[in-house]
């Protein structure tokens, strides 16, 4: 039976036409699946659904996802990654899966405007949801965020009273208002790929949009699980970053405002 499948010809270009072809047709498809984004059900006879193809170094990996999460793409991943993906897929590592696989934690982002030196500077928080282990890993190594950033170029955070160094070839992709994603540099040179991506696009309010387009830069801190937490106010998000930066706890880059 014919899968409502969307296979985008970037993906079309790395799997071939005969390939593609038989997705379309309902061959070498599943009917239901885990999205790739959000994790939830999906059936590809019932729903839009995209085909994605993760790409590393050596080994390409085809998933699919809802098309109202994500569209038909290639992402490019680190290959530990990848090789990870592959063998909990195989069940190679069917023993104590949850030591061999860690449970991937979520990004989540908040939204506010911090005040320095008299000026309001448009901010996005990252905190995973939980624990996150160097890819390849087990996690016995502990929680490794802040040391990954601190590999991308992610500054360490002392005090609240400083503007972030810009980190060059990542950006903040806004379009129509909304927040859609934040981009890294692709591999060797390659197109930017998403660091972290909304499920739907997150509404960011006037005063925040505003102030980005002024300054075409915003502000992006980052802390491990459990440091800030969701605060329903800006007074308190900058009392939880001010805690977390004196615990050496906190992170931070400006990136490049990419739309509008």
């Amino acid at each position: 039976m014919p899968r409502m499948l969307d296979v985008s010809e970037d993906v079309r270009a790395e799997i071939g036409d005969a390939e593609a072809d038989r997705l379309l047709v309902g061959d070498n498809a599943p009917g239901s699946y885990d999205c790739t984004s959000c994790r939830t059900p999906g059936d590809s006879e019932q729903e839009r659904t995209s085909t994605v193809l993760f790409v590393g170094d050596e080994t390409a990996v085809l998933a699919f996802a809802h098309a109202t999460c994500i569209p038909s793409q290639v992402v490019q991943v680190a290959e530990e990654q990848l090789q990870g993906a592959v063998r909990s897929i195989t069940g190679s590592e069917q023993e104590e899966p949850d030591r061999t696989i860690p449970e991937q934690a979520v990004l989540g982002i908040t939204s506010g405007l911090v005040l320095i030196d008299d000026e309001l500077h448009p901010a996005l928080v990252v905190e995973p949801t939980g624990a996150i282990a160097r890819p390849g890993t087990d996690g016995s190594g502990g929680d490794e965020f802040l040391q990954l950033l601190l590999e991308q170029s992610f500054r360490p955070v002392h005090r609240m009273d400083q503007v972030p160094e810009v980190l060059h070839g990542w950006s903040i992709l806004l379009a129509m208002g909304q927040l859609h994603a934040v981009l890294q540099p692709g591999t060797g040179g390659g197109a930017p790929v998403a660091w972290w991506q909304a499920h739907a696009p997150l509404q960011v309010t006037e005063g925040w949009r505003t102030a980005a387009n002024k300054s075409q830069t915003v502000l992006v801190y980052a802390a491990p699980a459990g440091s800030i937490g969701q605060q329903p106010r800006e007074d308190l998000l900058r009392d939880a970053l001010e805690k977390a930066a004196a615990g050496g706890l906190l992170v931070a880059a400006a990136m490049p405002l990419a739309g509008t």
